[in-house]
């Protein structure tokens, strides 16, 4: 199995194929979530196509043999209009412009094959190569087995295992469970 993570920028029909609703007149999160959940599907689409055709774009794309399989969005915190309005995140040294882990999907028929772990690992080398001193992310912790909807913020053992430590209680929840804010100094 051949897995390379590679940054959004310049592959919209690739984030398309699986981020942006089929269905004439659906909605969907369209990674948009954090970023302005005001706008209507279509205009989220727009924001997200032109995310993708500039630098440095808004995530990093995971594919297996060449198919697209999965998707993490990381960009600088200040981005997400979500993140910088929020009370249940905490702000902690936002003038060092700290880039921000919000989300994971691995497609269907490419689950339980350790994909986020490459799109962890790729999302903190975007960063990196981005300019970022620092990334963070606001996993869930849990215990046992996580069900899709909370897992989308990824986990804390997840985060561990990528070098990530624990800074501080959120007082946001994913599916009931505890979200930390989680940092790795790069």
């Amino acid at each position: 199995m051949s897995v390379q993570v590679l940054p959004a920028t310049g592959r919209w029909d690739d984030f398309a194929t699986f981020m942006v609703p089929r269905k004439p007149g659906a909605g969907g999160c369209v990674c948009m979530s954090y970023r302005d959940a005001r706008l209507a599907t279509p205009e989220r689409i727009d924001h997200m196509r032109a995310e993708c055709a500039t630098k440095p774009g808004p995530g990093v794309l995971v594919y297996v043999d060449d198919q697209i399989a999965g998707w993490c969005s990381v960009a600088p915190k200040s981005t997400y209009r979500r993140l910088m309005n929020s009370r249940t995140i905490p702000h902690l040294d936002e003038d060092r412009d700290p880039w921000s882990i919000v989300c994971f999907v691995v497609r269907a028929g490419f689950r339980k094959r350790g994909l986020m772990h490459d799109l962890l690992d790729g999302a903190v080398d975007h960063a990196r190569s981005g300019g970022a001193t620092i990334v963070e992310g606001y996993p869930v912790d849990i215990d046992g087995r996580v069900d899709l909807i909370s897992g989308y913020v990824g986990t804390v053992r997840l985060f561990e295992a990528h070098g990530f430590v624990r800074v501080q209680a959120t007082d946001a929840h994913s599916g009931g469970a505890e979200r930390w804010l989680m940092r790795r100094e790069l």
